[in-house]
Parts: C-alpha cells; structure tokens; sequence
C-alpha cells in the first residue's frame, strides 16, 4: 500500500512524486479529491490533455470529487463552465468557489466583521471576462472613493458603475483608487484571492494581486478563498468526511498547497500550471526535477504530499 505523506509544513519533508493519478486513486487512501481548475483541469480555454479521461476514472474508483476554486464567479456558473469545456459534471458532489463564499456571507452578514461592512462600495470587476452580478446583495456601488464603506473586488479589469454597467480601466487605474481607499481606511472582501491564473498557457493578473497592492498600503483584507481553510472545510462538509480522507489537488503552491497544508489534508501538486516557467517547464508534461520543486516550496512555505506534471491517470 503506498504510505500517507505527511501534511506538516516543513523544510526537510519529502514529497512522493508520481506518474499518473492511478496509483495513489487505486490505494482508496482518500475518500474526497478536491480539485483545483484553471491550471489543473483545464486552461481557461480547453481542457488539458488526459483531464476529462482522468475525472471519469477517479470517479469510478469511487472518489467524490468537490471543485475548490478561487474564482471569482458563483458556484453555478464555475459549473456551467465545466459543462461547456466538455466535463461531465454529474461526476461532481458539487463546487465551492470564493465567489460563493464572497457572496454568502455578503447576503447572510452572519458573522461581526460582515455585519458592520457596511452597504456601499466600489466594486472592482470584469469587463472583457464578464462583470459579476450583485444582485440580491442589497449593496449600493458608487464611484466616489468618498462615499464608499468598502472595496469588493470580483476582477482587475474595470469598476463597476451604480448603473450596473462597468467602465474598463487598467490595473495601474485601480491601484490608484487603492491608494485614496486606503487613505480613508476602509475595507477591502477580495473574492478572488489569486495572484495570477493560466489562460490558455498565458498569465492573467487576477484580484489577488490588489488585495496584496492594499495591504501593503495598510489597508484591512478579508480574503475570501485559498489559501484560507474555510473553503477546504466547506468542502469536507458537503462531502461529509474527515481531514484525514480528503486530498486536495492544485497547481499553485501559495494557494492550493499551503492551504491543503493549513487544513490538515493531503495535497498533490501539479507542476504544469502556474509555476510552469518557475520550474523551468516548457512543454505540457515536462517532469520538473525533485530539487526544484523542493526549492519552489521552501521559497513558497508550502509543502506536497504528492508531485505530478498534469492531471492525468
């Protein structure tokens, strides 16, 4: 039987490195795989090479998968964007992103810190990629820095108008009205925690990167998401197992790593995704060395159980 590795961040830990997914799935170690999408299913555009064939095979090993993504967008709609890429998404017990998390507790403000955010803000979003919706959060978006609560930031590409409309603007735009945010000492939810994503081999600034811009202003950041463990424990709950039978699966050390390691879960590391260029990786299924990736995650503090070069069987 091939051993658990263990999940305690450490500099001398070593990872297992693997072939394909088939020798760890066939253990039954782990009755939850939770799966990261952009960099490990698919690239935004097209899934990646083997995915789909990989997705029904771990399924029929009797896994229950969860999506756990950063994205910015609802559940729902990281669902419907599967279904178009040509997964069957039957396969899936369901999918949690921070969009939805974002968006729940926005609606809800069940807990202190939500609760006293206020209902006014300046809405960082979409244009190209598709504004997000906050229908039904009762907030009011203004444009004025001087009539804001808070900062809600979905996207990186333009702010939202109390119209619902959105006017596009460039990341050095943003940052600008970061700074007069942060002079008046309001809030930022970043629903997006993600520095940067793959899009069809590319990398694509994504909110992540304001929220880090903000905090280095001295400005308050609720991050919503990876590597933060409330998403990896929504995704035990909706499976109903323990840490000890989940694993998580990720391409970013940052987030899907270091947060695997913070919920006490087992992780597998895909080293064809956003580190790609880090590792030295130029071709889709190129095997990074062992030292490498050791380096990578002591630079990362954020420690695999497993190392593999995509999401295949």
């Amino acid at each position: 039987m091939m051993p658990r590795c263990s999940v305690l961040p450490n500099e001398a830990q070593l990872f297992q490195k693997l072939n394909g997914l088939q020798q760890l799935a066939e253990t039954r170690l782990f009755k939850a795989w939770f799966l990261d999408q952009f960099g490990v299913l698919h690239d935004g555009k097209q899934p990646y090479p083997g995915a789909i064939s990989t997705l029904e095979k771990l399924a029929k090993s009797g896994a229950k998968m969860v999506i756990i993504s950063n994205s910015s967008r609802r559940s729902s709609i990281t669902m419907d964007k599967m279904k178009s890429l040509g997964f069957d998404t039957s396969l899936f017990v369901g999918a949690i992103t921070s969009g939805e998390l974002t968006h729940q507790k926005l609606q809800r403000r069940d807990d202190a810190w939500f609760t006293a955010l206020g209902r006014s803000c300046i809405h960082m979003t979409w244009s190209d990629r598709g504004a997000i919706s906050l229908e039904g959060l009762g907030l009011q978006v203004v444009e004025n820095v001087e009539d804001a609560e808070f900062i809600l930031a979905h996207g990186t590409e333009a702010l939202g108008q109390p119209s619902g409309a959105v006017c596009p603007m460039k990341l050095e735009e943003l940052e600008n009205i970061l700074e007069r945010c942060a002079a008046k000492k309001i809030p930022m939810v970043v629903a997006n925690p993600d520095f940067v994503t793959v899009e069809a081999r590319a990398l694509r600034v994504m909110p992540g990167s304001l929220a880090a811009k903000y905090e280095e202003l001295s400005g308050e950041v609720k991050w919503m998401g990876k590597p933060d463990k409330i998403i990896y424990e929504s995704a035990m709950a909706m499976t109903g197992v323990d840490p000890s039978d989940s694993i998580a699966v990720g391409d970013s050390l940052h987030h899907d790593i270091r947060g695997a390691n913070a919920a006490g879960i087992q992780s597998v590391f895909i080293t064809g995704g956003i580190h790609a260029a880090e590792l030295g990786l130029g071709r889709f299924g190129d095997v990074a060395s062992p030292s490498s990736v050791q380096t990578l995650a002591s630079k990362y503090n954020a420690y695999p159980s497993y190392v593999l070069p995509a999401f295949k069987w």
